[in-house]
């Protein structure tokens, strides 16, 4: 398998090279369908969630398949961007590092705040997408469904997510609580009604939160999770009404560009709420307010990266569960590297198995002419001497390729294999 990543995070890109490449769910549904469209026979998954957006894809061996070039050509390609104005952002794995990247992607030990539970439902759902537009074939659904089975098993033999921590908890708990000694008598909007926006009330109501205005541009989905949190719907077009009441604005749509411009937040917003101060943590990507909203007087505007020194502390705390989880990386890493290559095997095992049996049956019946009669008793055990020295032989170069396939020389090994014993591919 030919396997490569290119697409960029929070590790080497900042918020404006991610916004920019950032994709929403339907435009990801469109650049997959595409992809398809432009790259048959190369299979395709493509992550993009408020730290990260990834390009994952693969081929059979035979096929060369795509440069990291052409990824990054089409990640630029598709938000029509220079690629020069963004390659310094961009990070290209291929191979084993690319299943060893998406574990720890998929585990969270690549998150900003290390443990926390979103990512794993963002690699679920990027890798059900790609399964529903059949851009995802036979080699992703092996890397993604172990990439799956990896994060449940750091979950469960680590504490790493044993307290609840995400990128929302971290703001309320290092920014909000900066600005305001007490939540239980300020007024929260939150603009969006996806995973993040209910994460987010769960740790405004636990810090004492009970005033919630959920606003979405779908109403009924702004209405259930404002069921959920005894809270108040508001209709899109009170977006103004709702910014001027606010204390704490959370926001996280996947609009794709912002929803409050500086002009706006300036000649709608500023004059009537009088400077009263006002929290606004944008965990939208792209941002749905303006950057220079923040040097507006009262105004306290928090994207995530601003939340990286607190992230950081975040994962210092947990530094004693690292190794163990790392640990689990590498040898997760190094069974799906070896089965991966053990499968590939598998076609030179069988035809030299098929060719053995061959000549195994051609010997033997040769050799029961030669004896003439012979006894129902004395012929099957005739017959089980020659499947155990068949197996016998077979067992040394069916161990070395078990062996070998935990390096690099597996190849090697197989047209080896291929040449001793005069195997036509």
């Amino acid at each position: 398998m030919n396997l490569r990543m290119v697409g960029c995070s929070h590790h080497q890109a900042g918020i404006a090279i991610r916004e920019r490449l950032a994709f929403t769910p339907d435009q990801a549904a469109d650049a997959l369908a595409a992809w398809r469209e432009s790259h048959p026979g190369v299979e395709a998954v493509l992550l993009s969630t408020c730290n990260r957006t990834e390009l994952y894809a693969a081929t059979t061996d035979e096929g060369p398949g795509p440069t990291d070039l052409a990824l990054a050509e089409y990640l630029a390609g598709w938000h029509s961007i220079p690629l020069d104005e963004i390659a310094g952002g961009l990070v290209s794995l291929d191979g084993q590092a690319v299943i060893e990247h998406l574990f720890r992607v998929a585990a969270s030990l690549d998150s900003m705040v290390v443990g926390e539970p979103q990512i794993l439902a963002q690699v679920k759902q990027a890798y059900e997408l790609a399964c529903k537009l059949g851009s995802a074939g036979p080699h992703m659904h092996g890397c993604f469904q172990a990439a799956l089975r990896v994060a449940r098993r750091v979950t469960s033999e680590t504490s790493l997510h044993r307290h609840r921590v995400s990128i929302p908890s971290v703001a309320i708990a290092d920014f909000a609580s900066r600005i305001f000694e007490r939540f239980d008598d300020k007024h929260v909007l939150v603009i969006g009604a996806g995973e993040m926006a209910d994460e987010t009330l769960r740790y405004l109501r636990d810090a004492g939160a009970r005033r919630f205005t959920i606003l979405n541009r779908d109403p009924l989905r702004a209405q259930k999770l404002a069921t959920e949190w005894q809270a108040t719907a508001a209709q899109w077009a009170d977006l103004h009404r709702e910014l001027v009441r606010a204390d704490l604005v959370i926001s996280t749509t996947a609009a794709g560009h912002p929803i409050v411009t500086l002009d706006y937040y300036r000649q709608q917003i500023a004059e009537d709420r009088a400077q009263r101060p006002l929290f606004i943590l944008d965990l939208a990507m792209p941002r749905d307010f303006e950057p220079t909203i923040g040097d507006e007087l009262g105004t306290y505007l928090y994207s995530i990266d601003d939340l990286a020194a607190a992230c950081e502390q975040n994962r210092k705390s947990r530094q004693r569960e690292l190794p163990r989880a790392e640990r689990i990386i590498g040898e997760e890493t190094l069974r799906f590297v070896t089965d991966s290559r053990l499968q590939s095997s598998s076609p030179l095992i069988t035809q030299l198995r098929d060719e053995w049996e061959v000549v195994k049956q051609a010997e033997l019946a040769r050799l029961m002419n030669k004896l003439g009669e012979v006894d129902p008793k004395s012929r099957d055990e005739i017959t089980r001497f020659a499947d155990r020295l068949v197996n016998k032989l077979l067992h040394p170069p069916m161990q070395s390729l078990r062996d070998e396939a935990q390096t690099e020389d597996h190849g090697s090994l197989i047209n080896a294999l291929r040449r001793l014993f005069q195997l036509k591919e």
